[in-house]
């Protein structure tokens, strides 16, 4: 058996983030990845202002900006007309594919602890004893640790090992999404087309690329790239041509939170510990904040601290949900009267005081 400071369950952007500021301090980490080759899967693309300090705090912020694309500006419009603009002043995002932040992460982690990653280690039980937690692997091989973190995603199984569990939350949706060659002219800005059969948004990305993403009527299968490309056609007064051979995903966003965050030395983090809909792409920046705070708690060594950590994390994972469904809403099919009203309500949320409020939580701010 191998013993540990802290065993980290999962090597996405969160269980990473979490790795690097332990073993920044010294702490004895190791993090057992399922997979056995990291994920280039087209996933969130969004680092926010806080997330761009989490990623500051472990020495990969500054790559992050470098590599990633700003977005200094997000525009609302509808049928070809200008509503409002949010400029992002001095806090812009920054859109990076997950799989290059995990990339910028996984080589963060190497330089501080190099045997700490290990690839094609899946748990499959988990015993806790009074001051440490045992863990079971695939093919018979157990890791200890003094403290145990579940960073291992929506179908966390170290969630269902502790038996938390997963409540509903509002805010559901359906959206299919693609990236695309940048022809809008507007490389530093989320466009928000606020149309009546369901919201069009894009955002740019590196290498003069952009990401659409369109609510759909219904929960869809596989969807060809021409399907989607119908949709943005019939919304859009000009639409992007889409690549033959782009990959189109078509998602559910949903919304749900573990109870509890922390059952004994054993606390969950990132999409482990709430799911969040990607819509205002809030769930990669939450989830860095849940490993500021629980390094911070398992800096102090003792159970009450990280039962305490679980109490203060599910705040702001509700707050972000409820902005979350909020923007959902605003997305959604709408015509008349209903349309109108959204549409004025855009514009008004553009101008003070509700700018200010709008921006915090456009950037994250207050989570």
């Amino acid at each position: 058996m191998t013993a540990h400071d802290v065993a980290i369950v999962g090597a996405g952007a969160v269980g990473l983030l979490l790795a690097s500021l332990l073993a920044q301090r010294g702490a004895d980490v190791v993090v057992l990845e399922r997979r056995s080759t990291p994920s280039t899967r087209s996933r969130a693309i969004g680092i926010h202002p806080p997330g761009l300090a989490a990623l500051d705090a472990v020495g990969v912020g500054e790559a992050a900006r470098r590599e990633g694309a700003p977005i200094r500006v997000g525009v609302a419009s509808s049928r070809g007309r200008e509503l409002a603009r949010l400029p992002f002043a001095g806090a812009p995002i920054v859109a990076l594919p997950q799989h290059r932040t995990e990339a910028l992460l996984r080589q963060r982690l190497a330089a501080l602890a190099p045997r700490a990653l290990r690839l094609g280690a899946r748990v499959v039980g988990l015993e806790q004893r009074p001051s440490s937690v045992a863990l079971a692997l695939e093919g018979g091989e157990r890791v200890e640790a003094t403290w145990a973190v579940g960073a291992d995603g929506v179908r966390s199984d170290v969630r269902e090992l502790l038996g938390a569990a997963w409540l509903e939350r509002p805010g559901t949706a359906a959206y299919a999404m693609a990236d695309a060659p940048d022809e809008t002219g507007a490389r530093d800005a989320a466009l928000l087309h606020l149309e009546p059969d369901g919201i069009v948004e894009s955002f740019p990305m590196p290498h003069g690329l952009r990401r659409w993403v369109a609510r759909l009527a219904a929960p869809s299968g596989p969807m060809a790239t021409a399907e989607l490309q119908a949709i943005l056609d019939a919304r859009l007064v000009a639409a992007p041509r889409l690549p033959a051979d782009a990959a189109v995903s078509a998602f559910t966003a949903q919304q749900r939170r573990a109870a509890p965050l922390v059952r004994g030395r054993v606390a969950l983090v990132g999409d482990a510990a709430h799911e969040v809909s990607p819509i205002g792409g809030q769930g990669m920046s939450l989830g860095w904040l849940d490993a500021l705070a629980l390094d911070r708690a398992l800096a102090l060594d003792d159970p009450r601290a990280l039962a305490a950590y679980g109490r203060a994390r599910s705040r702001p994972a509700e707050r972000a949900m409820r902005r979350a469904a909020w923007n959902m809403a605003m997305g959604a099919p709408a015509s008349g009267t209903a349309l109108r009203a959204r549409l004025a309500l855009a514009r008004a949320l553009a101008l003070p005081p509700a700018r200010g409020i709008l921006l915090r939580s456009f950037t994250m701010r207050g989570l």
